[in-house]
């Protein structure tokens, strides 16, 4: 197979369509580029429940055993399950999953130890060098010991150190409905919230990476219907759904209402804060909402702004040594679980605050959710930076109005603020724009867009 590389390893993972793509000899190229980029002794490598997973999975790790490296199979498992194997065991990992892409797709996101993220600056254009060259070359030379490959199970370790984190053993009754869209959620859930008090209702909990029911990337309003007709259906306190990889998390709340991850970020920002003293750093994105800083500062904190995407987040945590960090995407990162992402702790702390406490979801929530926010919206277009700098040329100079570049541009004025950022990957640009109220959101919004797309 003529693999096409740059299409095929991302800034931040390795993702494409198999075997159009990619397939297992691929894989285990990238299984002995990863061990000589690392120089790792040993690996621990999981999966999730697409077809193609297994076999790409120990394609990856033949290809770093014949390097010298030793590997640890963990099987099946969630994103932020192979993070928890990777810090627990103090290994770099490999997680093979296309989290919420359809079925065709997969790919594998990769750490070193400690769950420290692998990405174009920090070891993954070299691991694309590597297995380019290997598969015009052949592969590489064995090492003089090939390492061993074994089978570890690491599900009941995972949700003990989870469930050490949060404590829900004396919150109220809850019934909760969880959407695991046929992804790793079914397999996680029922280990994490065993004997807790919840009155667990789940939905397509069958491990199926052909995803019969819908997409799983909740991120989609499309995506949760299912879920949100099912809470008012059970009157349930709340709805959960999860991501592919089972690594985000996205929640409804006893309407149905989707609660927005700002609000997320803002509530597990408090209760960290408060395990923590009332001091700490609380890393966010430049698109999560006003909210967000505003309540990391009213429970004693400090907030601190980056840019876009996980690798972003997770080198700001540790070099600001912060206790927690959110996006917009619902990606949740603690201290306490190696500056990774998990959404399943995020998911523990809101059914931790709502269990502790006699008001419903959306009366909880609605002290953290202050603005009227866009969402994200995509334009294609044809010159991301003519649009871009249109944009720009619309609002320098007007009184009142700050503009900066920390990740495309942001134009900040006292009731308003929107964002302009260019997509890694397509000819888009993504607009997000929040403001004090619906009608501003509104008119600010359709301002932008008509200059984006003129």
């Amino acid at each position: 197979m003529a693999a096409d590389l740059s299409q095929l390893v991302k800034a931040y993972d390795v993702r494409g369509v198999v075997p159009d793509q990619w397939d297992e000899p691929l894989a285990e190229l990238f299984g002995a580029a990863f061990v000589r980029v690392t120089g790792a002794s040993a690996i621990v490598t999981g999966h999730d429940m697409r077809p193609s997973s297994p076999g790409l999975s120990r394609a990856f790790a033949r290809g770093a055993a014949a390097q010298g490296a030793d590997v640890t199979e963990i099987g099946l498992c969630s994103t932020d399950q192979l993070y928890y194997a990777s810090g627990a065991l103090d290994l770099p990992g490999a997680m093979f999953t296309a989290s919420h892409n359809p079925a065709q797709y997969n790919g594998i996101k990769l750490c070193r130890a400690g769950a420290a993220p692998v990405g174009q600056d920090t070891g993954l254009a070299e691991i694309r060098t590597l297995a380019e060259q290997w598969s015009d070359a052949g592969a590489p030379a064995p090492a003089a010991t090939t390492g061993t490959i074994t089978r570890r199970e690491t599900l009941t370790d995972y949700a003990a150190h989870l469930r050490s984190l949060v404590d829900l053993t004396a919150i109220r009754p809850l019934k909760v409905v969880v959407d695991a869209g046929n992804g790793m959620g079914g397999h996680t859930v029922p280990t994490v919230f065993e004997g807790l008090p919840l009155d667990l209702v789940p939905l397509y909990f069958e491990l199926d990476g052909t995803f019969p029911n819908h997409e799983a990337n909740p991120l989609d309003p499309a995506n949760l219907v299912d879920l949100q007709k099912r809470v008012r259906e059970e009157g349930a306190d709340l709805g959960i759904a999860f991501d592919g990889d089972a690594d985000r998390c996205f929640v409804v709340d006893e309407h149905g209402d989707p609660v927005s991850p700002s609000a997320i970020t803002a509530l597990v920002a408090s209760r960290e804060l408060a395990r923590n003293g009332g001091r700490g750093i609380v890393i966010h994105n430049l698109i999560t909402s006003w909210s967000v800083p505003e309540v990391v500062k009213e429970n004693g904190g400090t907030p601190v702004r980056t840019r876009v995407g996980h690798s972003f987040i997770k080198a700001e945590m540790a070099k600001a040594g912060a206790i927690f960090g959110g996006e917009h995407s619902a990606h949740y990162y603690f201290k306490d679980f190696w500056n990774a992402d998990t959404g399943m702790l995020a998911a523990l702390h809101v059914l931790a605050a709502l269990g502790g406490q006699d008001g419903p979801l959306s009366a909880l929530v609605a002290q953290y959710d202050r603005y009227t926010g866009s969402g994200e919206i995509n334009s294609t277009v044809a010159d991301q930076t003519d649009r871009l700098a249109a944009v720009r040329a619309a609002y320098e100079g007007q009184e009142g109005i700050t503009l900066d570049t920390l990740d495309g541009l942001t134009v900040t004025s006292a009731d308003w603020w929107f964002n302009v950022r260019p997509s890694n990957t397509e000819p888009l640009l993504r607009l997000n724009a929040e403001a004090r109220d619906e009608a501003t959101m509104t008119e600010v919004r359709d301002e932008v867009l008509a200059i984006i797309r003129g």
